[in-house]
């Protein structure tokens, strides 16, 4: 299962994700990076048929200034897509004998970056529709609806709109970090991306575990404050 959020903050944008690949047609999970550029100034990334997503992960590596540079970037990346998934899902054989539940050809993308001011987070559907979610201030994709709505509950009440990329990178790490506690099938490590006008910058693991280390500090004074509060 794949959780991968992005979120808007006062600068910028921040995504994040964790790692944990399933393959249910031999029953085994691995770690394997979810999280992409997107040219310098944007990242993306996908949940679903790795096939697939290695696909577009090649597309968009070779097409990403038209994509960014592109009038409306959400039918930039459509048109990227689509023909992809047309490609797999025409390919893609339903029935295999002796073998069970070995999944679809299906595959979400979203995308997050920063243009002229204002921030953009936009996903492509399984069906190839175009959603853009940077009005909402978060969006997330995954393996579940349930799981999506999960984090998004977990960071509503950070009022991240008004808040710098720092305590965005420590918001949505912190809900990565209790995914990982909840949800066993999403796992480390994870990959954060903060998105400013100067660009997209994929934080390194010291990066990020120096922003686990605020995480902590900042569970340490919530605890603190709660035991004034009943004192």
């Amino acid at each position: 299962m794949t959780v991968v959020l992005a979120t808007v903050c006062e600068d910028g944008v921040v995504m994040g994700s964790d790692s944990q690949i399933t393959d249910k047609g031999r029953g085994m999970t691995y770690p394997a990076q979810k999280l992409h550029p997107l040219g310098t100034d944007a990242a993306w990334a996908g949940s679903g048929a790795r096939s697939v997503l290695t696909d577009v992960e090649r597309s968009f590596n070779e097409n990403s200034a038209a994509i960014l540079e592109a009038p409306d970037i959400g039918r930039a990346l459509q048109s990227q897509v689509l023909p992809i998934l047309r490609h797999h899902y025409n390919t893609f054989i339903l029935d295999v004998p002796g073998e069970e539940g070995g999944g679809t050809p299906s595959a979400y993308v979203m995308a997050a970056g920063w243009r002229d001011g204002e921030p953009w987070i936009i996903e492509i559907t399984p069906s190839g529709m175009i959603g853009h979610y940077a009005d909402i201030g978060f969006h997330a994709i995954g393996s579940g609806a349930a799981m999506a709505q999960q984090a998004g509950s977990l960071l509503s009440h950070f009022s991240l709109g008004k808040r710098s990329v720092d305590v965005g990178c420590a918001a949505v790490l912190r809900v990565l970090q209790s995914l990982d506690l909840t949800s066993a099938s999403v796992g480390k490590p994870f990959s954060l991306c903060r998105i400013t006008k100067d660009g997209a910058h994929h934080l390194t693991d010291k990066e990020i575990d120096k922003v686990a280390d605020v995480v902590a500090r900042w569970e340490k004074a919530e605890q603190a404050a709660i035991a004034k509060i009943f004192d």
